[in-house]
């Protein structure tokens, strides 16, 4: 009950400017009078009472306790509508002294109006203890461990010429805070007031331009904050209700798709939607990362709300009861429209509604659950994961659950490396330092953790890019590091380029089939989100650059390219082809096409290209064999990299498939596989000299002549 919310006074300004028309005319129609009638206007105080009774009556739905909102009316002096005991804590009250007080008058002589006597009254209320507070006080009469912590908001309606005239009432107000702070410090009936938050909302009337600008909030003094609105007098209620979404921690939910039979036509029916305010718990208790809130903006607001789909109601009996996370209380934006009305009644007769939510891997999933208790709609956060009434899964056995295949050994290397110990305190460190840090690795580490491996690609073929997993866990990388990472990834891609098969385990609904191509598409994909979640120094974002660029090797399900190369956010051809000359070439490969600015590759035609990608993957298979008397795997990698980066430059910047002509992947096969079919040279022609006749079987003869000098003479 110690919240800045616990106490709310709302400042009305009743000086005879507001009794003026807002500018915003509402056409009428009679039914049974011909005669037309011209359209009517509020006035700017008729709208202000509307939208803080309006406010209040969201506050007082949600919460029928704790949440207490005072009216003061200031026009030659300030007029109490209430007070801080309950029994004047309801819409009927105010309402009541609302009419009495009535519109200010348009024309008067007194000069004496302002809104500062208000302020004043405010301030005063503030340091009036609440019921609540007295119990605390009782509770602890001479403790001087206790302190009450006194907290409030004041919400002023009024009208000013400029940003000069807000800043002196700031001003004044902030000045009679602190000599009511100490005026209570020798006050029996007055308790000290710890912190103001304080919004004032500058209204003019829908034709005019204000002088007044608007600005966040902002710390005036240690126990003042204060904000400023100006809006129209007819949007003031949009105004209100957006900000009474931060002050009581609210969220909003659409309920969309409801069926209702048409008042017009009961044979048919249309759906509508009803937007609905409850506490933002309802939202943030959802922790799984298969759930995506359908978060949208309201149109013609300027706050957020979620879109849920109506399910087919059913009774709430007690079959039907389903574990929650949470529960919050509900209340209709708008009270007085006929969907609102005819989903509340719905409820209120005892049926209760289940609302669905997208899911990332695609279906819906029911999230929410709409139902009345004993008079008042809660809306109820379903469990969307194992439920706790459930026997936990064994991990070692199975039983009592469906989930086996739990990343126990990774979980235990996740603990080792996120292990604290106790140190000393020495006055040159900082208190809480090494924890702060730790709960940041901690964070970088776990963001992307998938706790089964049927729910990942990348952890069942680890084995590939090991150091790379456990390397870009650094928030800094070096240059060798960095470059065994780049290593790892493409032998990755090598895998792809010969089309072998990854051995997962059963991936559920992830993978259709076990297609080739979507493995290797959720494997890069993958990849590339743990690295990102990893770090972002420049090591980790060359990393990425590199994942991103062997990734167009292959598309989308949809055949698109992964990333498309837009004018001014995509890296320059020129330094792909330089990252990966760097990492993966030989130092007897010849110098690649793509570096000079008058290269074919660059600059000249698709031929021309073609001609200088042939030659550079040509060369640096011959390289590689001549060199190690190995077929070079590695290597001939890296001159499919080079070529397809070089193909890349003086194309598109994709990769065509099923386009008729041979890919580079096929020229470096047929090139190695005529070298491997053919023939070993014989040894007569390798060993003579240019020019001369290689003699057939020179070895013969001189193995003869041998056997016949080593011979032993015959015995007759």
């Amino acid at each position: 009950m110690n919240e800045i919310n616990h106490k709310t006074v709302f400042v009305l300004d009743h000086t005879p400017y507001f009794g003026i028309s807002c500018e915003s005319p509402i056409d009428c129609d009679f039914i049974k009078s011909k005669v037309p009638v011209p359209p009517i206007s509020k006035s700017l105080w008729t709208c202000a009472v509307e939208a803080s009774v309006e406010y209040c009556r969201i506050a007082y739905d949600l919460f029928p306790v704790g949440k207490l909102i005072r009216f003061v009316v200031s026009d030659t002096a300030a007029h109490i509508v209430n007070t801080w005991n309950t029994n004047t804590q309801s819409l009927t009250h105010i309402l009541n002294a609302m009419s009495m007080v009535g519109v200010p008058p348009r024309q008067t002589q007194a000069s004496d109006y302002s809104v500062i006597h208000g302020l004043r009254a405010a301030i005063e209320a503030l340091a009036e203890p609440t019921e609540f507070q007295k119990e605390q006080l009782l509770a602890h009469p001479k403790s001087d461990s206790f302190k009450l912590v006194n907290r409030g908001r004041v919400i002023c309606i009024t009208s000013a010429r400029d940003d000069a005239s807000m800043k002196s009432l700031e001003d004044i107000f902030r000045t009679v805070l602190v000599q009511q702070n100490s005026i209570s410090v020798g006050h029996k009936e007055y308790i000290n007031i710890d912190q103001c938050h304080l919004v004032i909302i500058n209204l003019y009337p829908a034709n005019m331009e204000s002088m007044v600008s608007n600005r966040a909030l902002i710390e005036i003094s240690p126990i003042l904050m204060s904000e400023i609105h100006s809006n129209k007098a007819n949007k003031i209620s949009n105004k209100l209700t957006h900000l009474i979404l931060p002050h009581f921690d609210l969220a909003s939910t659409t309920v969309t798709g409801i069926p209702m039979k048409e008042e017009q036509n009961a044979s048919s029916s249309a759906n509508y939607d009803v937007e609905i305010f409850h506490g933002r718990t309802a939202h943030s208790v959802f922790l799984g990362t298969e759930l995506v809130l359908p978060h949208s903006l309201k149109e013609g607001s300027d706050y957020e709300t979620v879109t849920l789909k109506w399910c087919t109601p059913r009774s709430c009996g007690s079959s039907e009861m389903q574990p929650c996370l949470a529960q919050c209380r509900v209340t209709p934006v708008d009270v007085t429209s006929r969907p609102s009305s005819c989903l509340i009644n719905f409820l209120l007769s005892g049926r209760s509604v289940l609302l669905e939510m997208p899911k990332k891997s695609g279906g819906k999933i029911t999230s929410h659950l709409l139902s009345a208790h004993g008079g008042e709609i809660f809306i109820h956060s379903l469990n969307t994961a194992r439920s706790c009434l459930e026997d936990p899964p064994s991990i070692s056995e199975g039983g009592g659950g469906r989930v086996t295949d739990y990343r126990i050994k990774d979980f235990g290397v996740l603990m080792q490396q996120h292990r604290l110990v106790p140190l000393k305190p020495l006055p040159e460190r900082q208190p809480d330092e090494n924890l702060t840090k730790m709960r940041s690795k901690l964070a970088r580490n776990s963001r992307y953790w998938p706790l089964t491996l049927g729910r990942t690609v990348l952890y069942n073929v680890r084995h590939f890019v090991e150091p790379l997993l456990l390397l870009t866990q650094k928030p800094e990388l070096s240059e060798d590091e960095k470059m065994l990472c780049l290593k790892s990834i493409y032998n990755l891609s090598q895998l792809e380029e010969r089309q072998e098969v990854l051995a997962l385990p059963n991936m559920g609904h992830r993978l259709k089939g076990n297609k080739k191509e979507e493995q290797y598409r959720l494997l890069w994909s993958e990849l590339e989100t743990i690295v990102n979640c990893n770090g972002a120094s420049p090591a980790h974002k060359a990393i990425v650059s590199c994942i991103r660029e062997c990734r167009r090797m292959y598309p989308n399900a949809d055949g698109s390219d992964p990333y498309e190369k837009s004018a001014d956010g995509g890296v320059s051809d020129a330094h792909r082809a330089s990252v990966i000359r760097a990492t993966t070439d030989s130092p007897m490969s010849p110098p690649h096409s793509i570096g000079g600015s008058g290269s074919s590759a660059t600059g000249g035609s698709a031929s021309g290209g073609a001609a200088s990608t042939s030659t550079a993957v040509g060369a640096t298979t011959d390289a590689a064999v001549t060199s190690t008397g190995a077929p070079a795997v590695v290597l001939g990698a890296s001159g499919v990299l080079g070529a397809r980066t070089a193909t890349m430059g003086s194309g598109s910047g994709k990769k065509s498939y099923g386009s008729g002509g041979r890919s580079l992947l096929d020229v470096l096969a047929s090139t190695e596989r005529a070298i491997s079919q053919k023939r070993i040279d014989f040894s007569g022609r390798l060993c003579t000299p240019s020019g001369q006749v290689a003699k057939l079987y020179s070895h013969v003869g001189a193995k003869d002549a041998d056997g016949v000098q080593g011979r032993p003479a015959d015995v007759k």
